[in-house]
């Protein structure tokens, strides 16, 4: 199992973007220190959240590492240009000597369309279109393609073109029906953001995943599953809940307060860091059993992490990344390997 990490760029109340970002290049840079596998950054166009051009912090950490592959999470493809996010992600995949990868998603805030002039009664369709085009884009270096949202391309090169080829597309989902079958019968590997609940009632969208990929006729093997959800390690649990709950409890509720969620509380953080619950935090051990908790539920490919619920100090995120590369992984990556020889 490839285990990684991904952020938003939280600000702190007391912070600038420009810190934030200089501390995000040094988190993306110990995790590849650390031995971890995956590092994404997400695209957000709000004032608390610093990174709205994923491709340009990745490309500055590619800088800064050698191994830990690169990826959005998420490009908000329904309202970008997918000519330009091909040719973003092609520059970062030269830049980064083979490590880019392309998570794609319809967003879960709503800030991009009126910013870029499209739509919101066009959520669904745009994203489809779209995401058929970077898939011709990434297919071939001529392209001639037509929709409805966006000028047609008759004969059109686009360049540069990645090293990787095909160039890795991932379909973020955060648990609609539809958009699961959608990557299935593309064949495209699948994101499950996991924010809140129990997992184990996700495990049947996994299974449709799955189904309508076979039925599409695709190997199963190209049909990866990334489990993304937030999560904070440190020492002790304690010192994990310590550190994260009022980050935490603050962030959630203000985006509550946003989308008209009830209020979190803390017997609703109790519940999401119990064994079966959703949020990945504790001491190393705790984290451990509940990834490999998850893994029983879902046999997926990737785990994904997000340490910053909200601004948390950098020396405790620096912390919690080194305890996940260097106790953590090893671990899972193990017992996984142990699973599967055993199946």
């Amino acid at each position: 199992m490839e285990l990684g990490l991904f952020s938003f760029a939280e600000v702190p109340p007391d912070g600038t973007d420009t810190t934030r970002l200089r501390d995000l290049l040094d988190e993306i840079a110990l995790a590849d220190q650390v031995g971890l596998d995956v590092f994404g950054v997400g695209e957000h166009h709000r004032a608390d959240y610093a990174a709205s051009a994923p491709a340009v912090v990745l490309a500055a950490a590619a800088a800064r590492t050698e191994r830990i592959r690169l990826t959005s999470a998420v490009t908000v493809l329904s309202s970008d240009d997918p000519v330009r996010v091909f040719q973003d992600f092609a520059t970062l995949d030269l830049l980064s000597g083979g490590r880019a990868e392309v998570l794609v998603g319809r967003g879960s805030f709503t800030e991009s369309f009126p910013l870029f002039g499209y739509d919101l009664g066009d959520y669904d369709t745009l994203f489809t279109e779209k995401l058929d085009l970077l898939l011709a884009l990434r297919s071939s270096e001529v392209v001639t393609w037509s929709g409805r949202h966006r000028a047609p391309l008759r004969a059109q090169a686009v360049y540069p073109r990645p090293i990787q080829d095909p160039l890795p597309v991932w379909v973020a989902v955060g648990g609609t029906l539809q958009s699961v079958v959608r990557a299935g019968r593309l064949g495209l590997p699948l994101a499950l953001a996991i924010i809140g609940g129990q997992p184990s009632r996700f495990a049947p969208l996994i299974d449709v995943y799955r189904e309508a990929g076979a039925e599409a006729g695709h190997d199963p093997s190209a049909l990866k599953v990334s489990i993304n959800g937030h999560g904070f390690l440190a020492d002790t649990a304690e010192a994990a809940a310590e550190a994260a709950v009022g980050p935490f409890m603050e962030t959630m509720g203000r985006i509550g307060r946003e989308r008209g969620w009830p209020p979190p509380s803390r017997a609703r953080f109790e519940a999401e860091i119990a064994p079966d619950g959703a949020l990945v935090l504790g001491s190393p051990q705790e984290v451990i059993d509940k990834i490999l908790y998850q893994h029983e539920l879902f046999g997926h490919d990737r785990h994904l992490l997000q340490l910053t619920v909200g601004p948390i100090p950098h020396a405790d995120v620096l912390r919690a990344i080194e305890l996940f590369g260097t106790e953590v992984a090893p671990v899972v990556r193990r017992e996984v390997a142990a699973r599967a020889t055993v199946a």
